[in-house]
């Protein structure tokens, strides 16, 4: 018999699902933030992102299926031990995170939080010319399923999309052109809107240097749903204050929560939405990781092979 500790907040409609998947192998449901380090050493299978500190490399655990698509916690060693298997949610934010950062790059190119903050100010203002995704050059940095989602809606609005990936390959269907992260200042130049959906690596951390800003058209916009740490706060808040980008928006910061005394809240140029892209906000993302759940529960039962496995040295799905 396998433990089965389920800390996401499922329904009873899930909790079905998941009990005919594990059959007569006991699920026991805790909501994370009740979760006991005891609970957590006893089980063979966790779903969900439990506390990584009470894990404890336990070599009872087997399988962690996580909620989230980043890994950074888990990965650290001394957290899980080698036998444990550690997937994550891959495919379950793609809708809802591309479909984020869209709003966002349209309120950029079109201006609109200026003439929110006009509103506010009950000023009837005209903030100037705006631009549009038809014509304009698209950088994706990171090509995963978010990337790949945003990249092929902005395709189908008419931009050029360029591409920038880890490993280079075959142009994807939906992209330009393809290049590889360590080339990515040959294509800076070129970028009219930079879209970053980066996860938290070693080669990630402050990728976006003041060299890599001044490299960017003084009309660009920065839009950053992938990990806050790829760009250190001052280095953004100096390419909005000089001009060197036009604008910038943010789902994600370092540190998060932004403190209040932070100047980006009050720069007139940046839009910032408190990493709420992800997270359960569209329901059909949890119904995305209640199936990912529940087949990798299933494969694990039958000692088949899993879905989104994570290769502890990159961090990143196999």
């Amino acid at each position: 018999m396998k433990s089965i500790l389920v800390t996401i907040p499922v329904n009873e409609s899930h909790k079905a699902r998941l009990e005919a998947v594990a059959g007569p192998n006991p699920v026991i449901y805790v909501p994370v933030g009740e979760v006991t380090e005891e609970q957590i050493r006893s089980a063979n299978v966790i779903i969900g992102n439990v506390p990584a500190k009470l894990i404890g490399a336990s070599e009872n655990l087997e399988l962690l299926q996580l909620e989230s698509a980043g890994t950074d916690a888990y990965i650290v060693p001394g957290v899980l031990a080698k036998k444990t298997v550690l997937c994550n949610a891959t495919g379950a934010y793609n809708r809802a995170v591309s479909e984020h950062a869209m709003a966002l790059t349209m309120m950029l190119i079109k201006k609109l939080y200026l003439y929110r903050d006009s509103q506010n100010e009950s000023v009837w203002s005209d903030h100037g010319t705006v631009s549009s995704p038809v014509g304009a050059t698209v950088l994706v940095v990171g090509l995963g399923d978010i990337g790949m989602r945003y990249a092929k809606m902005m395709k189908a609005m008419g931009a050029y999309v360029i591409g920038v990936k880890r490993r280079a390959g075959a142009c994807p269907e939906g992209i330009d052109e393809l290049v590889q992260t360590d080339a990515i200042d040959t294509v800076l130049p070129r970028a009219d809107i930079v879209f970053s959906i980066l996860p938290n690596t070693k080669g990630t951390v402050h990728f976006y240097t003041e060299e890599r800003f001044r490299l960017m058209k003084d009309s660009a916009v920065f839009i950053n749903c992938g990990r806050g740490n790829a760009v250190d706060g001052e280095v953004l808040l100096s390419a909005l204050q000089s001009g060197q980008i036009a604008a910038a928006a943010a789902d994600v910061t370092d540190p998060e929560p932004l403190p209040a005394e932070s100047p980006l809240w009050r720069q007139k140029n940046m839009v910032i939405t408190p990493h709420v892209a992800g997270g359960f906000h569209l329901p059909h993302t949890f119904e995305c990781i209640v199936d990912i759940a529940c087949e990798n529960l299933e494969h694990h039962l039958k000692g088949e092979d899993y879905r989104n496995v994570i290769d502890f040295e990159t961090g990143y799905k196999k």
